[in-house]
């Protein structure tokens, strides 16, 4: 693997005078951005232009990650030329979170090889049922495929996030990469450090990612009972609070979810992933300590067993809850992935409102609120 990082910002221009000469059909490109880069994208095209044989994935961000600097406004990128391994790109049209599923099945089908080893997913972050999308390409990928990624996100607004597509940003993708060969070792891990807190209380009433009812109660009244205060901030708020989900009391599996809107007139919530009747759910607070511990964590578990002599690519996908609470100390929990992973391993990724990952192995799941890591290696 051969591997270099830019970083593109307003003021200074491209971190380099020339793009390195590593255009390929076995190249990937990764660009995370800031989400007005949609209404200027003339550094994104001068880079598409760079590298048209390449496959190029990309979003829009809540924070861009280039190595243990977190910057906004910017675009961190990394270009991987692999040696062995084949890349295919696939992606598909999502204009509520309704087509989400059917998004999940046409990529799955698109990808679908007997060598496929990997597949990285971009999101919309705003139209997308981030459960759905995953249950589509669950039900038509084998369980041996590792599937990562995350939901492109604009900062602590969430009125419009970007994929990447035909070398331009647009609203309303899903887009993926495909990674086929024996030769490619993927490690991941997904982490939180978040403390529950309140008693555990039973979904009554939801549909998808809509919550209507929580122990027969309406759900948003419930929550600003918790939040006093801070209920005058939300949904911004809520972004210090997520849910912690699992099916019964003796499930040691347990989900996190982040709002991204509330209806005052239903009384209800939206998430970025489902939230199932039955389910119990938990409120949750940050532990600064135990967040900034987890990232590392997070980093450990994915390159468990990865050459340290070895060129990697790990890319870090992290909650937009988590840099709010962190604030200045943000920094910190990037730092800790960064000194956590291989010497050799170039570190890139982006502030998300959605992670995607196993929850330890086998399917994939939607995360909230983790630190999520990919680590790609050739051997």
């Amino acid at each position: 693997m051969q591997i270099a990082k830019l970083v593109h910002t307003t003021d200074g221009g491209w971190s380099t005078t020339e793009f390195p000469a590593l255009d390929s059909p076995r190249t990937l490109v990764t660009v995370f951005g800031a989400s007005n880069r949609i209404d200027d994208p003339s550094a994104i095209g001068a880079l598409a232009r760079a590298y048209p044989q390449s496959v190029i994935i990309g979003c829009s961000t809540a924070g861009e990650i280039s190595g243990a600097t977190i910057r906004d406004d910017s675009l961190s990128v990394a270009v991987c030329r692999f040696e062995r391994t084949r890349l295919r790109s696939a992606r598909s049209a999502v204009s509520s979170s309704a087509d989400s599923y059917a998004a999940g099945i046409e990529i799955g089908k698109a990808l679908l090889e007997p060598d496929l080893r990997s597949v990285l997913v971009i999101s919309d972050g705003i139209r997308v049922n981030g459960s759905e999308l995953l249950r589509g390409l669950n039900d038509h990928l084998p369980a041996s495929v590792v599937v990562t990624g995350g939901l492109a996100g604009d900062g602590d607004r969430f009125q419009r996030t970007w994929v990447l597509a035909d070398g331009g940003p647009a609203q309303g993708l899903v887009s993926a990469v495909g990674f086929y060969g024996d030769h490619l070792r993927v490690g991941h891990g997904s982490k939180g450090g978040w403390d529950t807190f309140g008693p555990e209380r039973t979904i009554t009433r939801s549909a998808g990612n809509v919550l209507f009812e929580i122990d027969g109660r309406p759900a948003l009244a419930l929550y600003k009972e918790y939040l006093g205060e801070r209920a005058r901030d939300l949904p911004g708020a809520a972004l210090l609070f997520p849910l912690a989900l699992r099916a019964t009391r003796g499930d040691e599996k347990r989900l996190v979810r982040t709002i991204l809107s509330i209806d005052e007139a239903a009384q209800s919530m939206t998430f970025a992933g489902d939230v199932p009747e039955g389910n119990l759910a938990q409120l949750m607070r940050a532990n600064f300590d135990r967040l900034i511990a987890g990232a590392s964590d997070a980093a450990r578990v994915t390159a468990a067993g990865d050459h340290p002599d070895t060129p990697s690519l790990a890319i870090a996908i992290s909650c937009v809850g988590r840099r709010l609470v962190l604030g200045e100390r943000a920094e910190e929990e990037v730092e800790a992935v960064h000194d956590a992973l291989p010497s050799r391993s170039e570190l890139v990724g982006f502030y998300s409102y959605g992670e995607i990952s196993p929850y330890a192995n086998g399917r994939c799941d939607l995360h909230n609120q983790t630190m999520t890591l990919t680590h790609f290696e050739e051997r």
